[in-house]
């Protein structure tokens, strides 16, 4: 009886989210969905999970992750290496929040964050963010150095981590193509993940690029951001922003949204090309329609590839 008893509670845990059962799959998780700086009622900014052998790794930190992690019952104290794909803020500005929960749930191994130059700097900032309150809570016991739960690094294209269960492969994308500094200061990654039996890439922000797909070539998933210009545009026409830009800042928006992401066409077109077997569009653009479900893009990249296409929602499971 007291066996018995002992089942039913230990499902009732399981099914809760609060432990986890042991599992050696691969398992992809999309945490935030959700393209761009604002927020929205219905998604999470920009942020995945991609759980290997039971331990899981982040891709970028959009606005929202630490209760996304929360609800898929992940423990905080099993992340130990975040990825960042660019510093823009709907890809990171969950990095402060995230540090911080990490250190109240006393995490006394490091937390390594990857990602292209500036990474260190926004570690630092995010440390920055939360020292005055780790300073308080000293007299509640809480003594460990920020320093000690997170450390930045920049890294260059090419290898940039490996371990039992990962192999990281970064290229720089397109997504800075109009930045002056986009050879130095600002660059933007896309990420490879092998496994031993699957293989996983991450376009983050992106325009069309020769790079991402020879680095997705022959994978399993596609992970690519997707959007159209003229439907944010509708969305600012709406709430009165556009109107209040100048003509300059209009041309100059635009031309940044028509190269330097990508429509559900040339997603599809990449796709294709790259030979992968599933994509997975994320980091939906606004639009104007009430809890959008982007089928639309689905239709639209079929046109151009023909294998699995998936439009992803926060909390999915792949």
């Amino acid at each position: 009886m007291l066996l018995k008893k002992l089942m039913i509670l230990f499902l009732t845990l399981l099914t809760s989210g609060l432990v986890s059962a042991q599992s050696n799959e691969t398992k992809l998780i999309t945490l935030g969905t959700a393209g761009g700086p604002l927020p929205r009622a219905d998604r999470a900014q920009s942020s995945n999970v991609l759980v290997v052998n039971d331990q899981p790794y982040l891709i970028d930190m959009g606005d929202g992750v630490s209760r996304r992690l929360a609800e898929t019952g992940i423990s905080f104290m099993k992340v130990n290496q975040i990825f960042i794909t660019h510093q823009h803020n709907d890809h990171m500005a969950g990095l402060a929040t995230f540090l911080d929960n990490s250190w109240q749930f006393a995490k006394r191994t490091a937390i390594d964050v990857y990602g292209p130059v500036g990474t260190q700097a926004v570690v630092k900032g995010a440390i920055q963010y939360m020292t005055e309150d780790s300073q308080i809570r000293v007299t509640e016991g809480k003594v460990i150095p920020l320093e000690k739960v997170f450390v930045g690094h920049d890294k260059s294209a090419g290898l940039i981590y490996q371990d039992q269960n990962i192999k990281v492969t970064a290229v720089q994308n397109s997504h800075y193509n109009l930045s002056i500094d986009a050879a130095t200061k600002h660059q933007s990654f896309a990420y490879r993940f092998d496994t031993k039996d699957t293989c996983y890439v991450f376009t983050g922000d992106t325009g069309p690029s020769k790079e991402v797909e020879q680095l997705a070539k022959n994978c399993d998933v596609l992970v690519a951001e997707v959007g159209k210009v003229e439907e944010v545009i509708a969305v600012m026409e709406k709430n009165g922003t556009w109107q209040a830009r100048t003509q300059s800042q209009k041309e100059d928006w635009t031309k940044h949204m028509v190269d330097e992401h990508m429509t559900p066409k040339q997603v599809g077109e990449m796709a294709s090309r790259a030979g992968v077997k599933k994509l997975i569009m994320t980091h939906l653009l606004p639009s104007v329609i009430p809890k959008d479900d982007y089928a639309r893009y689905k239709t639209e990249a079929a046109q151009y590839f023909k294998g699995e296409i998936e439009v992803a929602k926060d909390l999915m499971h792949f």
